[in-house]
């Protein structure tokens, strides 16, 4: 018996056994099999992917490394670079006191800059930052306690008022209203009287607006252009002017009464002689001399200073050839000595009493030249594309004044006019001479 229940648990066991190992081989019959050629497709996917993540990150480094690259220029000429800016600098204004340079650019920043620092080493700047906005346009008020920018959002005009500190830095702060929204197409420039009596917009139609400083618009020109290539306040502060696709500079003069009240816009003259339309103008510090560039391959420069009211047209002193292209600028120097003209990424300096080329600026930019400037004293030109400032020495000036004091020296009739003429002579050549001892 015992015999026979040993033997019965013996088969008892053996038979779990087996039910056990049948169950356990039907389990892993069931389970996934392992793919070895599918690991090796997704080790590749992986190593793929981790290249294509390294190959951005390498391109993402090489294009910030791109953009940081600023644009080299050396030129004899070339007094200092300006920089400063992480964006591309769009305008340029000097103050009226001559102390000062605004720029903005697209990095939400207005510079200003002190003009004294132009010959040092270090170039000190203050920075007026754009909330929320950048500034395509910057215009200094006429008492340089201020400045307006256009912004290119919000398409308005934001004022900003400078106060100095006790250390002698400035702190800005935009007026708590931006003016109102009124041009329906982008804007080509902006600028404010030096009579301080109004301020003044242009669009890229055909829309002039003149405004009061407080936002309110006093009245709305129709330059009947076509479009608006350029538009500017007079130094003076009495005229506004425009050109576009007509061959022609259309000049307004902003009216007023004796007591500051407006009055009317009315036409002064125009400026009739291009066969094509004109890229941009510019006036002397007197309004007295205007130069213009064209589509059609020249320059002029004009005696604007003539009787209007009596029908007397400017007259026409020099017509030039030269190379343009649409983004084409000129600038006059204040004295009206000098006129510079910007054709792409080039500059070139002319005398303005015999039209010929004395100096040429090549690559100055690493975009084409934004905004071209003579300072209030005609000692320096600056100009702007990318995000450094170029100032050069104004040489054609200084050869000018010169070659036209010794003229006049020939002609004094007085001891003290001689001596007076004798030392402006003098001056003019030891700045010469030690500019050029400077880049030797």
């Amino acid at each position: 018996m015992d015999q026979f229940a040993v033997v019965a648990l013996s088969l008892l066991l053996g038979a779990l056994v087996l039910l056990i190992s049948a169950v356990l081989s039907r389990s892993r019959n069931g389970l996934p099999q392992r793919d070895d050629s599918g690991d090796e497709d997704s080790k590749v996917s992986n190593d793929a992917s981790e290249r294509n993540v390294a190959s951005k990150k390498q391109k993402l480094q090489r294009s910030r490394k791109e953009k940081l690259q600023q644009h080299v220029f050396t030129h004899p000429l070339l007094a200092t670079s300006l920089k400063g800016h992480s964006g591309n600098i769009s305008c340029l204004d000097f103050s009226s006191n001559g102390k000062y340079l605004a720029s903005c650019a697209d990095d939400r920043t207005v510079r200003i800059w002190s003009t004294k620092d132009f010959l040092e080493r270090d170039h000190r700047c203050m920075r007026a930052n754009v909330e929320l906005d950048h500034a395509l346009h910057v215009c200094f008020s006429p008492d340089s306690r201020a400045f307006i920018t256009w912004l290119a959002n919000e398409e308005t005009i934001r004022v900003f008022k400078m106060t100095k500190r006790d250390d002698g830095s400035y702190t800005f702060t935009a007026a708590p209203e931006d003016f109102q929204k009124r041009h329906k197409a982008p804007i080509v420039n902006i600028g404010i009287a030096e009579t301080g009596k109004f301020i003044m917009s242009a669009s890229s139609d055909t829309t002039i607006l003149i405004w009061d400083l407080k936002g309110e618009i006093l009245a709305t020109i129709n330059t009947n252009q076509m479009n608006n290539a350029y538009a500017t306040v007079s130094p003076c502060g009495r005229f506004v002017a425009s050109c576009g696709f007509t061959p022609d500079v259309k000049v307004w003069e902003v009216c007023f009464t004796k007591s500051g009240e407006f009055r009317e816009v009315m036409r002064a003259f125009d400026l009739k002689g291009h066969s094509a339309g004109i890229y941009s103008f510019a006036f002397s510090n007197d309004s007295r001399r205007m130069a213009t560039i064209s589509k059609d391959g020249t320059w002029k420069l004009w005696d604007t200073d003539v009787q209007y009211k009596q029908q007397q047209d400017p007259y026409l002193l020099l017509t030039m050839k030269c190379d343009v292209s649409d983004s084409s600028r000129i600038a006059l120097s204040p004295d009206a000595r000098v006129v510079a003209i910007s054709n792409g990424f080039n500059i070139t300096m002319h005398n303005a009493k015999t039209g010929s080329q004395e100096e040429e600026f090549l690559n100055v930019h690493g975009e084409e030249i934004a905004d071209l400037a003579f300072d209030i004293n005609s000692r320096f030109l600056v100009s702007c594309g990318d995000r450094a400032i170029r100032v050069f020495h104004n040489v054609v000036g200084y050869r000018a004044v010169v070659e036209e004091m010794e003229g006049r020296l020939k002609k004094a009739t007085t001891d003290a006019m001689r001596e007076r003429l004798q030392q402006q002579i003098d001056d003019a050549k030891s700045t010469l001479d030690m500019i050029y001892a400077k880049k030797q």
